[in-house]
C-alpha cells in the first residue's frame, strides 16, 4: 500500500509538471521562438541554442507524461528552467511580488519539481522506471 501511494504521488507530480510545461511548448510550436532567439543572441550565445526550448518544453514533458526515461525528461525541464531564469528573469531573483511571494515562484516550482523527479524517478506507473 505504501509503495502504491508513493508511485501515485510520483505520477501526480510527473503529470502536473509535464502538462504545465508542455502547454508552454505548444505555444512555442504555434507562435515560434523569435523572442527566445533574441534573448539568446542578446546574451552572446549562438542563436541555435534557442531551439533547446523544444527539448525542455516539448520532449521533456512528453517523456514525463508517458513515464519513458522520465528522469531524462525531468532533467531537460530543469535545464530549460535554468536557461529561462538566466535569459528572462535574473532581475527578479531576489524580488517579491505584490502579495509577498517570490517573484519567480512559478519558475522555482517548475525547476525544483523537475529536480525532485530526477532524484525520485518516475515510479512504476509509466512505460519504464527510468
Amino acid at each position: 500500500m505504501h509503495n502504491d501511494l508513493n508511485d501515485t504521488g510520483k505520477l501526480v507530480l510527473r503529470l502536473t509538471l509535464g502538462v504545465l510545461i508542455l502547454l508552454h511548448g505548444i505555444a512555442k510550436l504555434t507562435h515560434g521562438i523569435d523572442p527566445i532567439q533574441g534573448m539568446v543572441a542578446g546574451m552572446g550565445m549562438p542563436v541555435f541554442f534557442a531551439y533547446g526550448v523544444f527539448a525542455g518544453e516539448v520532449l521533456g514533458p512528453l517523456l514525463l507524461i508517458i513515464g519513458f526515461y522520465a528522469r531524462i525528461g525531468a532533467a531537460l525541464i530543469a535545464i530549460n528552467m535554468l536557461f529561462a531564469i538566466a535569459l528572462a528573469h535574473t532581475s527578479e531573483l531576489t524580488s517579491l511580488n505584490q502579495t509577498g511571494g517570490w517573484a519567480l515562484e512559478l519558475q522555482g516550482m517548475f525547476l525544483f519539481s523537475a529536480i525532485a523527479l530526477v532524484l525520485l524517478g518516475p515510479g512504476r506507473f509509466g512505460v519504464n522506471q527510468r
